[in-house]
């Protein structure tokens, strides 16, 4: 329990669902403050602290801070596997249909994701149907960033004709309601997959082929934490990169 914000909100006549409206939180997100000792988003911390007339810092002392974001590391790492190709295609499936709200793809090639499910594009096509946002971002065959990379791999300039393979996959959700395809010229430490709360982490390993690579899998807790970290990633690159069309590679 965070006995100090209990305090203070008692002090201050503020009730649980007051302080939510000020932080534009559910009232269950303050509980959670208080009575399990949760530490929000720092947006929230500042928007309490300013609501309450008090110092952020003597609600959440950074001790807490740091432990709360060890405990909360620990609780986002739900599984790890030796490497890519280990992880069952049974759970790429799974996490794919069972997605409700958003689907995040950021990758070089990708080729493993629609050769090892041929169905994958009409599967996103349904998703999106059912109000998925689909977001697929690949790297640009033409781009720097692929030719860097297919030198640290040693595979003789293929990967660029990979990406031009594996983006055909995808032809048919050119002008498909809520999907969208991009390419990106940024170096990539990571690729990601994401559905809804659960994201598949490879990290890439210098000369290394992705598949080869460990992978992580994270589920999204309250407050900032690694999930957000590497989504925040995401919507980086996404943001730099550009429009995907079947006539454009």
């Amino acid at each position: 329990m965070n006995e100090r914000l209990r305090t203070v909100m008692a002090q201050k006549r503020v009730s649980p669902e007051a302080l939510a409206e000020a932080c534009e939180v559910d009232p269950k997100t303050v509980d959670r403050w208080v009575t399990k000792g949760r530490v929000p988003h720092k947006k929230h911390r500042w928007a309490a602290a300013q609501h309450l007339n008090a110092e952020e810092s003597y609600l959440w002392p950074p001790e807490a801070n740091d432990a709360h974001r060890l405990a909360t590391a620990q609780a986002e790492l739900i599984g790890i596997f030796p490497n890519r190709a280990s992880v069952p295609q049974a759970a790429w499936m799974q996490l794919l249909t069972s997605a409700r709200q958003q689907i995040d793809v950021l990758v070089f090639s990708g080729t493993f994701f629609a050769q090892s499910n041929p169905h994958v594009a009409r599967m996103l096509e349904e998703r999106a149907q059912a109000g998925v946002q689909v977001r697929l971002c690949f790297g640009d065959p033409a781009g720097r960033a692929v030719s860097i990379r297919d030198e640290e791999e040693r595979i003789g300039g293929t990967l660029s004709a990979k990406i031009r393979a594996s983006l055909t996959y995808y032809r048919k959700l050119a002008g498909v309601p809520r999907c969208e395809v991009r390419l990106h010229d940024t170096t990539l430490y990571n690729s990601l997959f994401r559905y809804d709360d659960v994201l598949m982490v490879n990290p890439h390993i210098w000369g290394q082929p992705a598949s080869a690579n460990p992978l992580l899998q994270l589920r999204r807790m309250e407050g900032t934490g690694w999930f957000d970290h590497y989504s925040g990633s995401f919507d980086a690159v996404w943001e730099t990169a550009r429009p995907w069309s079947p006539e454009s590679t």
